[in-house]
Formats: C-alpha cells, structure tokens, sequence
C-alpha cells in the first residue's frame, strides 16, 4: 500500500518502546505552512540581535556562569568557557560551570541511548577535570523542556551572576529557547553572550553572489527539474570556505586557552561549595544501556579529550591496520607510525573504503564537541608545516578537511533553512512523493514477539535488522545495530536503498539512525539522508540511484566488511559474496532480496518525476 507523507507522529513510528510509554509525544513533522514561515524568519538571526540588544553595562555579580551544552564538551579550545573565564578573572569573582540534562529534548531529537551514555562518561571526567581548578560543574536535570530557559535565568539568578556565556546550538528548538533566555534575562539585568564554536567558519560568512546562504539553484523545465538541473552547491560553498579561512587564519583558527582556575576560597563559599558535590547521573531514565552494550561503548569511544586528542594523532601518523575495522577499541597498541603511508595522506584514495581502517572515526568526539573541529585543521597545517590550509581534491589531507567543510555547510543549512530541523524537505515540491506504508498491519504477526517493533511493516523490520538479502545493505545495518557508528559511505548505500530501493520515507531513515548513532548530530544526519533522497540542499539528483550492488564491489573490494558482519555469508568469494546466487542464498540460511533493483529502479524515477503520483 503506498501513501502521502503524513504530518503526524505516526508515520514516523519509533522502534523504541521509551517514544511510545512517555507521555511527552512531540510533533515530528511541521506542516509546509509553518516551515515555510519560520524560514521567512530565521531564530538564529533574531538571537544574534538579541545578543546585541542585551544588557550593556550589569552590575558586578557574586560569579560568572558557562552553560554547557552537549556539542561543546571540552575543556581546551572552548570559545564560550574561555570567554567566561577571562571576565571572572578581570571582575575578580568565581566562574561556575552549568549543564542542564534534558530527557524531553532527548526524546524530541531522537537522542540514542549510546549518544546520552557518551555524554555523560564525559562529563564525569569533566567534572573531575574543572574540580582541579577549583571550577565546580553543576548539573541540573530539568522537565518540561519549554520551562528550561525559566530554569537556567532562575539557577544563573540564585548563583549572583550577572554575566552567562554559552556555545551557540544551532538547532531550532535550542534557538527559540536560547531566545526566551535572552529576554528573560535582559529583565533581570544580567548580560547574555552567545559565540560561535562548533564551526570553523560560522554561519552567515559563505554567501552567493547575491548575498544568500548556499543552498541549491535549479532549472526548472516544465515545472521537472532536468537533467542538468541541480548546479554545483557545496562546491562552490567549499572553495569560498576555503578562501575565507585561509584569508583569516588567526581568526578562524584561534587556538583558545583552558580556563584559569578559581581561587581556592570557592570551596569553602557558602553558596559555592556544595555545588562540587553534584552528582552526575550514571544514566538517564528511558535512555539506559544494557550493560553488555555500555561496556562495549566505553571500550569502542573511550571519553575525555586526551583519548579524542591521541585517535587524531594516530589517523594523522599511522598506518591502516585490518585489525582495528570493526568494534574494536582505537587506543589499541601496536600502531606503525609513517610519515608518507598514514590513513590521512591515503585518504583520498582509501576514503570509500569499509573492508579498510580508513576513516579517522572522530565523527563522535566531534558532534560532541569532545575534539575541537579547529584542532583539527590546526594538526594538518603543522603537519605540512604550512600556514595555510590544504583543502584540494588531490591529496588525502584536502579530502579530508574538505569532509570538515561539510560539517559547517550543513549546518549552514540548518541556520539558513529552519525547515529541515522540522521534518520537512528542502525541496518542499518531494513532499508530494509517494513512499510506501512502511508500517504493518494492526494484526501483522510478526516473526519474533519477543521483539517490540512499534509495528514496523515487513520491509522496514528487514532493513533495520539487516536481513534484506542485499549483503553491503545487510552489513552495514548490523554493523549500525552493533556499534552506533557506521562508515559514512554505508551511510550512503544503505539511506539510498531505503529511500529508492524500497520508497521508504527518507524521515523513517533519518530517524532510526539517530536513535542509534553515537555520534548522532541533526545538521550532518539530516543532511545525509535528504542528500539520498533526494529531496534536500545540493542533493544526488532523483535520476542517480545508486545500485548496491556495484556499490559493495567498490566500498568492499575485498569482502571483509560483509564477510564480518554478514557471517553466513563467509565462504562466499567474488560476485557471490556481492550478491549471492538463489541456490547459494538458499544453502547458507540467506534471505533472498525484498526487492529486484532494476524494478525498484523504475518505481522511484517514476515516482520522483511526478510527485504525487503513484
């Protein structure tokens, strides 16, 4: 049965039993009307001027407050906190640190278990860290979400501050909030400050010729976009990125200083101390891990800067090593240092590669703002001994720091065009697409009822399980299952087979991957999925669907990476192992395909030229 995207939560359904039993159910899909109207009116620009309209001149408060949020988790290169540290020095008073734990965001944003998990180890070692400079870290956590800009003025008011600085969120509902805490603010005299730190080069900077953020342009012929409709975006967006940074090096590159310590008399503050004594969570409720699962988290994405520091340092002088692909911990001994065979100077070749230790898997310590993005840059420049940044197609450093440019062009997509964070398309025009039901029947017996799949239809369960007998499809959703964390062009292959192999909407997609990345961010996710749907900014046009077949020979060239994960599939060698023969599936226990490409194929072109049409 195929159908509309409907704006409702239950096309959306969640294969997580904690989204069904709260009674906090928040709406997943904005109608075109709403998007369209916060798009005329971007927040992020309204909290700029709000910023500027803030209090000028506050009286001298009893201490300075940095709110921490969850993508600037770190100590050193912390834009935000080393601001908030110099004004406590200058004006001679203690600077508190504050993170708010927020259950309702979490649920809204489709946080995984594994993302909150990781958040937490890290803010423990946070915590123990700011505790050596006499900085306490102070967590709250709070519920309902929309009171949580109340909270914080009333938390920052009972400290005595006068002055709260804070790392901009660029999401929609963290804007609106952080716009609410502006204004209430301003009426009780305190100063608000919010910076940029989570890009290189902030939003706002890389604009078209007529002054608008990148994006896409089309050619429209006869109301279908061409062949050659969809022009070059990120391209051009890169090579201005680029420019820019390499224009303003010690501006955009600023290496910011770890926070002075407070002097020793906080811990005997009457209002102070106790705040030391605050606990952090071990978990938050609906958010547990099982513990064979927290255990293998930990060993995989060790927490704290010093593991992300070290990881950077290997992917930037080591060698590939075949024992290191899969779950396996990154800090492992017995690394070969090269200084002209390193996974980063063989990036531009080996990239696509997931039968290979290719890829730096820093995705995690950098949505989490554990490593700074800056630091990042900064390592290739001294690694060349340049001052300037490399960023060309031709060598494995300017590929690499071009997959950092995309962190900052999507979320420049975020702050130019709100609607993605509501669910709906960049080109609203797919909406009309027709994608098939994806949910099962109230009475669908499902094969295993110990399994709670929120009624997930036949097609959806097999591609979340990674039983679709698409071998590259099927290993990289177990792989996804198993670790929270997926090579990026998996991403790709198996987003693109959802979307045009099985016409599933591309949100349902969007979705089940944050639930179970670790490294889970909304501009970078969202980004990712619209771009293999095809409904999104600079997207793979609708007419290039990617067969998953050709794909796995060239992302798994050896075979090792489904052989890994897809082990029925491990006596099969060459084209078999890529897409194994009816007799041979059959043999090993293998599910046959749940749809012939050439068949989906043309569904999809169909589908994509006349949206709305079945």
């Amino acid at each position: 049965m195929a159908k509309h995207a409907r704006d409702s939560n239950a096309q959306l359904s969640s294969s997580n039993k904690r989204f069904c039993t709260t009674h906090f159910r928040p709406n997943k899909v904005a109608t075109s009307e709403a998007a369209a109207a916060v798009d005329a009116d971007p927040p992020f620009f309204k909290l700029e001027a709000a910023v500027k309209d803030s209090v000028k001149n506050p009286i001298k408060g009893e201490s300075i407050v940095y709110w921490m949020r969850m993508a600037d988790l770190r100590i050193s290169d912390n834009r935000a906190l080393w601001l908030a540290s110099s004004q406590a020095k200058k004006q001679e008073i203690p600077l508190i640190v504050i993170f708010a734990l927020s259950p309702q965001d979490y649920i809204a944003h489709d946080r995984s278990p594994r993302r909150i998990d990781f958040t937490l180890r890290n803010l423990i070692k946070l915590k123990a860290s700011l505790a050596e400079l006499d900085i306490p870290l102070h967590s709250v956590t709070h519920t309902p979400r929309r009171t949580m800009a109340d909270r914080i003025i009333s938390m920052v008011s009972d400290f005595g501050c006068t002055n709260i600085y804070a790392n901009i969120e660029y999401e929609l509902d963290e804007l609106r909030r952080d716009l609410k805490v502006c204004d209430l603010a301003k009426g009780k005299g305190i100063k608000t400050i919010f910076v940029h730190n989570k890009c290189i080069v902030e939003p706002g900077i890389i604009l078209t010729k007529d002054k608008r953020a990148y994006s896409v342009r089309l050619l429209v012929v006869n109301e279908f976009v061409s062949a050659n409709a969809i022009l070059e975006v990120y391209s051009p967006y890169q090579r201005g990125w680029l420019k820019e940074l390499n224009s303003n090096i010690p501006h955009y590159l600023e290496d910011c200083p770890k926070p002075e310590a407070n002097p020793s008399s906080i811990r005997t503050n009457a209002k102070f101390a106790s705040l030391f004594d605050t606990p952090i969570p071990p978990a938050i409720e609906g958010f547990e891990l099982q513990q064979e699962d927290r255990k293998k988290m930990r060993d995989v994405f060790p927490e704290g800067e010093e593991a992300a520091a070290e990881i950077l340092r290997r992917f930037l002088t080591s060698k590939s090593r075949t024992s290191q692909s899969g779950a396996v911990n990154p800090l492992a001994s017995g690394e070969e240092e090269s200084n002209k065979a390193s996974r980063i100077l063989k990036y531009d070749q080996d990239r696509d590669r997931a039968d290979r230790d290719s890829t730096s898997r820093l995705s995690v310590y950098l949505s989490s703002g554990v490593l700074s993005i800056r630091e990042c840059v900064r390592a290739t420049m001294k690694l060349l001994n340049s001052d300037k940044v490399e960023g060309g197609r031709d060598s494995g450093i300017g590929r690499w720091v071009q997959e950092l440019a995309w962190r900052d062009f999507y979320t420049c997509v975020l702050v130019g065009y709100p609607r993605v964070s509501m669910g709906r398309p960049f080109l609203e025009k797919f909406s009309a697409v027709v994608w098939e039901d994806h949910q099962a029947p109230e009475d669908c017996e499902t094969v295993d009822k110990t399994v709670d799949r929120e009624k997930d239809g036949e097609m959806l369960r097999r591609w979340k399980e990674g039983t679709t007998g698409v071998p590259i499809v099927d290993a990289t959703m177990r792989c996804l299952k198993a670790m929270g964390w997926v090579h990026n062009r998996m991403r790709m292959i198996t987003a693109m087979f959802l979307t045009k192999d099985l016409m599933i909407d591309w949100r349902v997609g969007e979705r089940y991957f944050m639930e179970q990345l670790i490294d889970g961010d909304l501009a970078s996710n969202n980004g990712g999925w619209q771009w293999s749907a095809s409904t999104g900014v600079d997207p793979c046009p609708y007419f290039r669907i990617f067969n998953p077949y050709s794909q796995s020979t060239k992302a798994d060239p050896t075979g090792d990476f489904i052989r890994s994960w897809v082990p029925e599939l491990s006596k099969l060698r060459g084209p078999d192992l890529h897409n194994p023969p009816e007799s041979a599936a059959k043999k090993l226990g293998y599910p046959l395909p749940v749809a012939k490409h050439a068949e989906a194929r043309d569904r999809a072109l169909r589908r994509f030229k006349n949206p709305g049409e079945k």
